[in-house]
């Protein structure tokens, strides 16, 4: 008789144990606000998005794999930052002086010098 008293004894310590790592690991049955419609756990910055924040992106996993909508969403920005910097990049080659290729530099030096080397 104590024998079993003793293995309940044993199976109840062991059941408390597994029910406390269970509730410490999995939580305690509360669950977060659903998010706003549209919206997703995916981080980008605002502007000026960086090769780093592209590494940190993380994309939530679905049963087939990443979360469609969230990859749609940072393809999109990051077309709309690349078109954006195309068009400041061309911006800016239209303000730049036109200039000959790189040999104009050198040919300005030669030019400085030719007078004094004449005399």
């Amino acid at each position: 008789m104590t024998t079993a008293l003793i293995y309940l004894v044993v199976m109840l310590l062991v059941a408390a144990v597994v029910f406390l790592l269970a509730a410490v690991v999995f939580g305690r049955g509360e669950e977060l606000a659903p998010l706003p419609p549209g919206s997703s756990p995916t981080r980008l910055p605002a502007e000026d998005i960086t090769g780093e924040d592209l590494e940190d992106v993380r994309f939530q996993l679905v049963l087939r794999g990443y979360k469609m909508s969230e990859v749609d969403w940072v393809l999109r920005r990051l077309g709309v930052e690349i078109d954006e910097l195309r068009t400041r990049v061309a911006e800016l080659e239209q303000r730049r002086p036109e200039r000959q290729p790189e040999l104009q530099p050198e040919r300005e030096a030669e030019r400085e010098t030719a007078p004094e080397s004449a005399q």
